[in-house]
């Protein structure tokens, strides 16, 4: 507020990156978890380690071939890795399936959240000595992948109108002593780039912090693959007419907030859809090849989801067959959250999880 009120109306870029990721007043700085039944929102680690397991399955793939290319290592990096849950569900499974897979794994985990970082050698517990680094920011030559789940929709955006009199920017403002949305000049040309048809009443985001970060990744990657998991769409004139108002929305003790998203900065997750039109042109434009771009469900079913769900009545196998549920069943989880799926230097193979080829 006190920023609005000296300075005049912010992006609403500037306003999720204080609301967010503020050293001391951040949303995602001031615990170590935000996720989970105590937290704000569901992921899919949230569900079960069996998301962790599969996406073992595919590494240890990427592994292969990267080893048949002569690799000696794999350099396992996640990015927005909180305090290391993910990496520590995928070299479980690893260690118990794939061994020599899992001895040549070297993990990277990649967190703004000083509280997060703190608690990340803890989770990962047994594997603590496969971590290489702790860090805010990217490893240089990674021979490997980069692993980032529900990342790119926490990233801040900014925000346009199709008005009567054309496209204007949202930004945030003050009335009242209350922070309300108003409409400024688009604030940089570069917005504009690969906009889709807009109707008067429509809005869309637009994410130059994403499109920076699958640059510094594509450079960040020697030899191996990009893997995003996240809420995401393709941009077309029926999606604009569904979704006028945007993705733009808080989430809090697991409620969704779309027209609240204001209210009570630094308390509250914000997060945005991700455009998959931009992310594809961002990611081919950094030199990086799209292998493929589908629906979790598909993505999981591929990797055997299946074959590791126990049959039986105890309690163990019923809480088993409910988080693959969670995993998959559409609409939740399975359909509204896409595998994306990008590789540098390794030309273009058929992995496994994306062998249905399915986008809904």
């Amino acid at each position: 507020m006190s920023i609005v009120r000296e300075s005049g109306p912010i992006t609403i870029a500037r306003f999720m990156e204080l609301a967010l990721y503020d050293p001391q007043h951040g949303y995602y700085a001031s615990a170590a978890q935000r996720s989970g039944k105590q937290g704000d929102f569901y992921t899919s680690v949230d569900a079960s380690p069996l998301f962790g397991e599969l996406l073992a399955e595919q590494l240890a793939e990427m592994w292969n071939l990267l080893r048949s290319g002569g690799a000696d290592r794999f350099d396992l990096v996640e990015a927005g890795a909180g305090n290391g849950r993910l990496s520590r569900d995928i070299l479980d499974a690893a260690s118990t399936h794939h061994p020599q897979f899992y001895r040549c794994i070297r993990v990277t985990l990649v967190e703004r959240s000083r509280a997060a970082q703190q608690a990340q050698r803890d989770t990962l517990g047994p594997h603590a000595n496969r971590l290489a680094a702790s860090s805010t920011a990217l490893p240089r030559d990674i021979c490997g992948a980069i692993v980032a789940n529900e990342l790119l929709d926490a990233l801040p955006v900014h925000v346009l109108d199709m008005t009567h009199d054309g496209l204007r920017e949202v930004v945030v403002a003050e009335r009242d002593g209350e922070l309300v949305e108003a409409h400024g000049a688009v604030s940089d040309p570069a917005l504009l780039a690969g906009l889709p048809p807009l109707d008067p009443g429509e809005r869309i985001e637009v994410s130059v912090e994403m499109t920076l970060w699958v640059r510094q990744a594509a450079s960040a990657l020697a030899r191996g693959f990009l893997l995003l998991f996240d809420y995401a769409y393709e941009p077309s004139p029926r999606y604009f007419r569904t979704h006028p108002q945007g993705t733009l929305m808080a989430y809090r003790a697991h409620r969704a907030r779309s027209g609240s998203w204001l209210a009570d900065p630094g308390e509250s997750d914000l997060t945005a859809h991700v455009n998959l039109a931009a992310l594809r042109r961002a990611a081919e434009d950094a030199r990086l090849r799209t292998l493929g771009i589908i629906d979790q469900t598909y993505f999981l079913i591929a990797l055997g989801v299946a074959d590791r769900v126990h049959t039986g009545d105890d309690p163990r196998a019923l809480r088993q067959r409910l988080a693959a549920r969670t995993l998959i069943m559409p609409g939740g989880l399975g359909d509204t959250m896409k595998a994306m799926v990008f590789a540098k230097g390794m030309g273009a193979p058929a992995l496994r999880g994306l062998r249905s080829g399915r986008l809904t």
